[in-house]
């Protein structure tokens, strides 16, 4: 049985991302993820070292934004933007998180490149309100 509120697991993962992908404290980070946390990303090596090992491997101009995050129980959803990553385009990302005795847990993500205005057939950013620069 869960002792957050979802509220308060939704602000544990904000935290946790802004501590990790913008200020890359990792020591900070630690706090954050669990010792025993399970990774499911084809994108990352196993455990807390391996999403920690990946960031470190990233250019420092990575930068994580949040657009929309929801939570039921112990599983919040953050959609959310990875820009800077040294690739042609920023990843647009839905990350779930299963949060256990208040750190994570537990990740799955769904990525994909965001699409230029010119790409777009529904004519719809696929982050925030306008299209990226």
């Amino acid at each position: 049985m869960s002792k957050t509120t979802p509220e308060q697991n939704k602000a544990l993962v904000l935290e946790a991302f802004d501590t990790l992908f913008n200020q890359r404290d990792y020591d900070a980070a630690a706090r954050f993820w669990s010792d025993h946390y399970i990774q499911h990303s084809a994108h990352i090596a196993p455990g807390r070292e391996g999403l920690f090992d990946l960031i470190r491997a990233v250019p420092d101009t990575l930068h994580y934004e949040n657009q929309l995050i929801v939570a039921e129980g112990d599983y919040v959803i953050a959609h959310g933007r990875f820009s800077g990553n040294g690739r042609p385009r920023a990843w647009i990302a839905a990350d779930v998180v299963r949060i256990e005795n208040g750190k994570l847990a537990e990740h799955w993500d769904v990525l994909q490149d965001e699409a230029t205005q010119a790409e777009s057939v529904s004519g719809l950013p696929m982050f925030g309100d306008r299209f990226a620069d």
